[in-house]
């Protein structure tokens, strides 16, 4: 047999995962290949706010990201990984789950205080400051 090791494998079944697989991806985001927020970086971490858990009348895709990050933080890579779905696919439902409320995604990007816009110092900068200030 072929397969994965302890694992019995029929070619029908691989031939139907294959097909699930091609083409479940792009029917997931409604054909769309690129998030409005096309920058979400691997890293980012996603957060399930308050009440989003129990919400119902979402695709399954969606509701597993939301079990997935319910009780940590998870990243984006990370979701990809669980969901075993390609990272564009993930990047746009957590984009659309972001945009609906149901999470808040945290990126390392830092933002200004004052204009609410990237970019603001970066982390070198103010490690660099916090250096000079602890060598003082």
């Amino acid at each position: 047999m072929f397969g994965t090791p302890g694992r019995h494998s029929d070619p029908a079944d691989d031939h139907g995962e294959y097909e699930a697989r091609t083409v479940r991806p792009y029917a997931v985001t409604g054909g769309r290949v690129r998030a409005a927020n096309s920058d979400l970086p691997l890293e980012a971490l996603v957060e399930v706010l308050p009440g989003a858990v129990s919400s119902h009348g979402l695709p399954p895709e969606k509701r597993a990201i939301l079990q997935h990050a319910a009780h940590t933080f998870v990243s984006v890579a990370e979701l990809s990984a669980l969901l075993r779905l390609p990272l564009g696919v993930v990047r746009v439902l957590v984009t659309d789950l972001s945009e609906s409320g149901f999470i808040r995604v945290h990126t390392s990007t830092p933002v200004s205080v004052h204009t609410g816009q990237s970019p603001a110092l970066s982390l070198s900068v103010l490690e660099s400051v916090l250096n000079g200030i602890s060598a003082l």
